[in-house]
């Protein structure tokens, strides 16, 4: 495959954005294995999702923090970015990863379940992560 097109498939994807840094990813929220969860999440989505971890979303009352962004189709379709908190039991993990296979925002509704960790941050928070 040309480096073009490596990149426009990867373009194609949703973004993952897991945050692991202040308080997500720490030992501050105890009793998860973060390291375990971000593997797992690469491993069920890597081909077809861009996973990343990042520092702070600087939305640490909801640690731990997953936003699901849309893929350019998902965005044409209607998709935002859904941000999830707090992320801290390995099934809400597997939810997201389902709702990543079946197309993720603007192609596919999340389970039901997911709505419980649906948040809404503040804008300049939305914003830094958009940039």
């Amino acid at each position: 495959m040309s480096r073009r097109k490596a990149v426009a498939a990867v373009a194609a994807r949703c973004t993952v954005t897991v945050c692991r840094g202040c308080c997500c990813g720490t030992p501050k929220v105890p009793g998860m294995d973060d390291a375990a969860q971000l593997a797992e999440l690469k491993a069920q989505v890597a081909t077809i999702a861009r996973v990343r971890a990042v520092n702070c979303l600087d939305a640490c009352e909801q640690a731990d923090v997953i936003v699901v962004q849309p893929s350019p189709a998902g965005r044409t379709a209607g998709g935002r970015p859904v941000w999830l908190g707090p992320v801290n039991d390995p099934d809400a993990t597997g939810d997201i990863a389902a709702w990543i296979r079946a197309g993720g925002p603007g192609l596919a509704e999340p389970p039901d379940i997911l709505d419980l960790y649906a948040f809404d941050p503040s804008r300049r928070v939305r914003r830094a992560l958009e940039d």
